[in-house]
């Protein structure tokens, strides 16, 4: 398995849009589902291992993540935060990381300029680099990745895609199924195997969790860290209740303070 030496981690994504936590399914049909800063604080006082913050409409609008909402979930939230959207340079990655943020996830800029990967992984370090693929079926054993938000198919496969990154210097995968997004019937564990067993690097599962099994599947096919957002935002399972479960199935998992 990759990177689970220390543990499973359990990581709430908040994909935020006009400076509010939103939830949809397939990446559409977006719901409101609280304040970001709030949202965040809650889930680092129930045990979250790590945040994700994805600006998700940042890079379809053209305009850079949200400074001001970074800098005041990083006063609250003493956990690793991954930020997302909009980031196009290097000066966009140290700004987000002088906010607060100790990793950024890129995607639309990663396809467009990969050398970014390179630069921002040789200046900030292998650990502070995120790259997010997401990724829709577009034949047998084959996936497509997509950018802006979903919106463009890139034509591109997602394990060559993911082989690459890793060669560029990327630290992790934030591996999202579109398809399995938001449907709660599963992560896509064809995809989440063939792509972790290509690369050598963590692989953070995302997209489709709705119950407890979902998430020790997602840990036997290879994930290294899971994603939720539906489930811990309507509060349907709690962080403690799938630690609890995947330690029941011998599965390692973060303890936190």
């Amino acid at each position: 398995m990759n990177g689970r030496v220390l543990g499973v981690r359990l990581i709430p994504c908040l994909d935020v849009a006009n400076g509010r936590v939103v939830k949809g399914m397939n990446f559409v049909n977006l719901k409101d589902a609280g304040d970001p800063v709030e949202v965040a604080k809650q889930y680092y006082l129930d045990g979250a291992d790590e945040i994700v913050f994805l600006d998700v409409n940042a890079t379809h609008e053209r305009r850079d993540t949200t400074i001001d909402l970074v800098r005041r979930t990083a006063e609250k939230v003493f956990i690793p935060l991954t930020v997302g959207g909009g980031i196009r340079t290097i000066e966009d990655i140290r700004n987000l990381l002088n906010a607060g943020a100790d990793k950024v996830s890129l995607n639309s800029s990663a396809i467009k300029n990969p050398e970014i990967v390179k630069k921002a992984s040789d200046k900030f370090g292998i650990q502070c680099i995120v790259v997010a693929v997401d990724a829709k079926k577009s034949g047998k054993k084959r996936w497509n990745v997509f950018i802006h938000g979903g919106r463009i198919d890139t034509g591109v496969d997602v394990v060559v895609w993911s082989k690459k990154v890793m060669n560029l210097g990327a630290g992790e995968i934030l591996l999202t199924s579109m398809d399995k997004d938001g449907t709660k019937d599963g992560y896509d564990l064809e995809l989440l195997k063939s792509v972790s067993n290509s690369i050598k690097i963590p692989v953070i599962a995302s997209g489709g969790a709705g119950k407890m099994e979902h998430f020790s599947q997602a840990c036997e096919f290879g994930a290294s860290a899971i994603l939720v957002a539906s489930l811990f935002h309507y509060n349907e399972l709690t962080i403690k209740e799938v630690k609890n479960y995947l330690k029941s199935k011998n599965i390692s998992v973060r303890t936190t303070s």
